[in-house]
């Protein structure tokens, strides 16, 4: 099985649909099914409030008004959740994946407008957003399944390019809204006084080491783009490390993380790399215990 990342210039149609083995899908669409039943009961449980506020605080977000999706009454709210739920279980296990994957994109995205059409919008749902619209159109998928695929190969692509553009927009709205004055203001420092833990509390103390942290963090938003060249599964792996590594000292320093976003970052990860050492394993034990009856 081959596990090569694409060779051709990003942005091209061979890059877009380079194959990409269905035990990568198969693997990766579980840990966001899953991941959604975490969302909803602990990092973003207080969705639910707003089952219980007035409905006039309700400012549904552009989707909302152009949808005319309903006004989240305690009776909406309730059932969307719970809906979510169960539909996300369901489509873990890889039954009806079309079906079941579309389900659970429309229910979390009316998850997601009932959250955020209340004064504010987080901007780590996009590249997850992306992954529940995409993961559909591959179509079943399994742990075991060596072939690989254009089609999931296109949907990898669209995840890949959504978490790029994530931290590339990131950087355009520091310097849209906040100006060059971003970097060398006291962004970082006002973080750590107002969330930062022991870890971070020294680091007021270092004349221009935020600053410099906050110029470091532009530039590499900005130089996001360049992940989309990353070729190997030594070199994904790698990338997979070095960005969640970010959020998690992130997390350690002023308490912010950006789970939805993590878990989209995952998808770079060649997954069937995993599987197939998995699937190995008992082949090895068994012959040793053959051996060992024999002998």
């Amino acid at each position: 099985m081959s596990t090569a990342a694409p060779t051709a210039p990003p942005g091209s149609r061979r890059w877009w649909f380079q194959p990409v083995p269905l035990a990568r899908v198969a693997v990766f669409r579980v840990i966001a099914y899953l991941f959604i039943l975490v969302d909803v009961f602990l990092t973003t449980a207080w969705v639910r409030a707003h089952a219980d506020v007035p409905t006039e605080w309700y400012q549904p977000l552009l989707i909302g008004r152009l949808l005319h999706l309903p006004t989240p009454t305690h009776a909406v709210v309730t059932v969307v959740m719970w809906a979510l739920v169960v539909t996300s279980v369901a489509a873990a296990t890889g039954r009806a994946p079309r079906l079941l994957g579309a389900a659970v994109f429309v229910l979390y995205a009316e998850w997601m407008v009932i959250a955020m059409s209340y004064g504010k919008v987080d901007h780590d749902r996009i590249a997850f957003l992306v992954a529940l619209a995409v993961l559909p159109t591959v179509g079943r998928a399994r742990f075991r399944d060596r072939r690989s695929s254009e089609a999931a190969g296109w949907a990898m692509a669209a995840i890949f390019v959504a978490v790029m553009l994530t931290y590339f927009l990131a950087a355009w709205a520091k310097v849209r809204f906040g100006g060059w004055d971003w970097p060398t203001g006291s962004t970082l420092t006002r973080a750590v006084l107002r969330r930062g833990t022991d870890l971070a509390d020294w680091t007021v103390d270092v004349p221009g080491l935020l600053p410099t942290a906050q110029w470091a963090i532009l530039v590499l938003e900005f130089a996001a783009p360049l992940m989309l060249f990353v070729r190997s599964d030594r070199a994904r792996i790698a990338l997979v490390v070095f960005l969640l590594g970010f959020h998690v000292m992130t997390y350690a320093g002023v308490q912010i993380i950006f789970l939805p976003h993590c878990v989209a970052v995952l998808s770079i990860a060649p997954w069937e790399r995993l599987v197939e050492r998995v699937r190995r394993r008992p082949v090895v034990q068994s012959w040793a215990t053959s051996s060992s009856a024999a002998t």
